[in-house]
């Protein structure tokens, strides 16, 4: 297992990514204290549905699911009419 203060995995976040994919873990710190642990994903998390992940997760103690559904709609997209805003914005500033 590695440690990485925040500045350095910042720096250098493509070889600890490449850490990862190898099946290390990385311990983030901010000022000597853990605050973060990266590791790569098992294969049965990456082939597992968002249900089962988040079940996962709740079962971890890392989030709380919900205790009532939110009754919420799907979501239907806003057909606009008209030519799009960063158009109108470009006309404005000439």
């Amino acid at each position: 297992m590695h440690q990485v203060g925040i500045k350095e995995l910042k720096n250098r976040l493509t070889y600890y990514l490449g850490l990862t994919k190898r099946g290390d873990s990385i311990v983030v710190t901010d000022r000597g204290t853990p605050v973060a642990v990266l590791h790569n994903l098992d294969a049965v998390e990456k082939s597992a549905g968002i249900e089962e992940r988040l079940a996962s997760l709740a079962k971890q103690g890392k989030i709380r699911l919900p205790l009532k559904s939110a009754g919420l709609k799907p979501f239907k997209p806003v057909k606009v009419k008209g030519k799009p805003v960063s158009e109108t914005i470009i006309e404005e500033r000439r």
